[in-house]
């Protein structure tokens, strides 16, 4: 009986080409390999190519390049091991590793704390001095299944009590001050967080690292207060409820944005399970590319005042340029997702996700905002605001149908319309070009990526490397001819599918064979070819050591070490003497 197969079995026994084509990318067969559009940018003619010989894919475009697991884990967003285990599933084959979640040992002990932390507010909300703590949520229509879930919990109002807690175990003051956990006021350590209901953030791996209290007692300064920044919490690298929504993000392909921590909690009780809450209103770097990864579209259903519809526009918009498909959803009557689900039922939160609006025609109503368009100057500022945002669309079709749309509902000659967006779409004057210059490969760099992929391939070329060369002078192809060699040793034989999963997890080696993969594009392997490589590493090797000699001769200062090298200078130049 099989207890489960190893990943290089796996990988054997899986093909890209159906493993790729079951997540509804088409494939076409052109010559030896297989074409399609490669889901890794926004692709519009196919630029992906997969070899189903060699077990990997390549696009010419973006350069993304791997093997079936490298391509499931760029494409579910996950680590290799998970990758592993989906393609083992696809294949209907065991993978019996349990897979773990790696923890940034460098700062363990801030994840330790923030643990201990957790489990200590949240333990705070069944007790007896919680009771106020825990009517408030049940009386915001929580139950106590979602409490557990969310833990929920309770800072107490003794302010010493996570602190002596914390000291107790042996944690240090200056730690719990930078994780925003105590406050030292005169050298008197005390709990930031006093009589507040606890609602504690996790990051993307589903870590607790900050919390978001609210105050019981309204006569308190704020409301709200968050844990500051620190080294495990960036609150721009994170969204808010993103470890539980993944699955379901996965599953449907959409992922619902919303504005606070609470509407995310209603939503995702209510079975609205994709949901993420930002950590502001501002889309930050980090959190466009956490949404990206996903490939999902969104739909924004930010608060229904004027700051929330100003933040849909500017969030839409940093979406709109990174070409994700943006919906938009506007609740009538209620202020947020939250009072809607509550006071409106979530069958009337159904039907609203179920109707949303284009991004384009949220923008369109957006700017007629406190314009009477009967009104020839408000109508020339409305369809040149409209037109002016277009120069950030990429996608021609959106810019056709805005146009054709303006035309249309406003008797505008569709001709002037375009007249004008190629207008706001001309680059501003220069007044000097500055071209980047992307460095050159030597010939030597290009002849030795050719050495590196062919022995990659098979293990004759690896044998006539070491025979005939041996050796690279530039660090990172050493590095990796020195994987290679002993890959085939170990298996006595060598195919760059099997190769790449062997060095999946050494990310230095990894992504420099991901470079040799895009610099060499050759399907037919020749040692006619192999052997001309070679030759130019050996003669390139053969001018560095004579510039060497050279240089070492004219520092030398004793007469016969002089003549030694020389003589030896002399045997180089002959041929005589093997790169060792």
């Amino acid at each position: 009986m099989n207890n489960g197969y190893n990943i290089e079995e796996i990988r054997q026994k899986a093909n890209i080409i159906d493993v790729i084509t079951s997540y509804d990318i088409p494939l076409t067969l052109k010559g030896k390999n297989y074409f399609g559009i490669c889901p890794f940018h926004e692709d519009h003619s196919p630029s992906m190519s997969v070899s189903p010989s060699k077990q990997i894919y390549k696009c010419f475009s973006c350069g993304a390049a791997g093997n079936v697991f490298t391509f499931v884990k760029n494409y579910e967003n996950v680590s290799f091991l998970e990758a592993v285990k989906i393609v083992a599933d696809k294949c209907g084959l065991a993978f019996n590793i349990k897979l773990k979640r790696e923890t940034n040992n460098q700062n363990k002990l801030e994840y330790e704390i923030m643990d201990l932390a957790l489990k200590f507010y949240h333990n705070n909300i069944y007790t007896k001095e919680a009771t106020k703590a825990k009517e408030y949520l049940l009386n915001r229509d929580l139950r106590e299944e979602d409490i557990k879930t969310f833990e929920l919990g309770y800072a107490p109002l003794n302010g010493q009590a996570l602190t002596k807690l914390m000291l107790s175990k042996g944690y240090r003051e200056e730690v719990l001050d930078n994780l925003g956990l105590i406050k030292n006021n005169d050298f008197n350590p005390s709990d930031l967080f006093i009589d507040r209901v606890m609602f504690p953030i996790h990051d993307l791996e589903g870590r607790v690292v900050g919390f978001t209290a609210r105050a019981l007692n309204d006569t308190k300064i704020a409301k709200y207060l968050n844990s500051k920044e620190n080294v495990i919490f960036k609150k721009g690298d994170i969204l808010f409820n993103y470890h539980r929504a993944l699955k379901e993000i996965k599953r449907q392909k959409t992922i619902i944005i919303v504005e606070g921590n609470m509407d995310a909690i209603r939503l995702y009780i209510n079975d609205f399970k994709n949901v993420v809450a930002l950590m502001g209103t501002a889309l930050t770097d980090k959190q466009m590319e956490i949404i990206k990864s996903n490939r999902s579209k969104v739909i924004l259903m930010l608060d229904n005042d004027e700051a929330g519809e100003n933040a849909t526009l500017s969030v839409g918009e940093a979406l709109e340029k990174n070409n994700i498909e943006t919906l938009v959803v506007r609740l009538s009557n209620e202020k947020d997702p939250d009072s809607y689900i509550v006071k409106e039922g979530v069958e009337a939160m159904q039907n609203a996700l179920a109707n949303p609006l284009s991004f384009l025609d949220f923008k369109l109503n957006y700017y007629k905002k406190n314009k009477d368009l009967n009104k020839a100057s408000d109508l020339v500022s409305y369809v040149k605001e409209i037109i002016g945002n277009l120069k950030n669309v990429e996608d021609n079709l959106t810019k056709e149908i805005t146009i054709k749309k303006l035309s249309e509902e406003y008797d505008i000659d569709i001709n002037i319309l375009k007249k004008e967006l190629a207008v706001q779409n001309s680059p501003p004057k220069k007044e000097k070009e500055v071209k980047v210059v992307k460095n050159k490969l030597s010939k030597y760099e290009l002849a030795a990526s050719n050495i590196l992929y062919y022995m990659m391939n098979d293990l004759k070329f690896v044998y006539k490397f070491q025979k005939e060369l041996g050796y690279f002078q530039i660090k990172e192809y050493r590095s990796l001819a020195n994987e290679i060699i002993y890959f085939g040793e170990k298996n006595k034989e060598i195919n760059m599918a099997d190769f790449m999963s062997f060095i999946a997890t050494k990310d230095y080696i990894y992504d420099f064979v991901l470079e040799i993969i895009n610099r060499v594009n050759v399907e037919d392997l020749q040692m006619n070819d192999f052997t001309n490589y070679l030759k130019i590493c050996q003669e390139e090797m053969q001018k560095q050591k004579i510039a060497q000699l050279k240089k070492e001769i004219e520092e030398e200062l004793d007469p016969n070490k002089e003549m030694e090298l020389a003589q030896k200078l002399i045997e180089i130049k002959k041929g005589c003497v093997k790169n060792e």
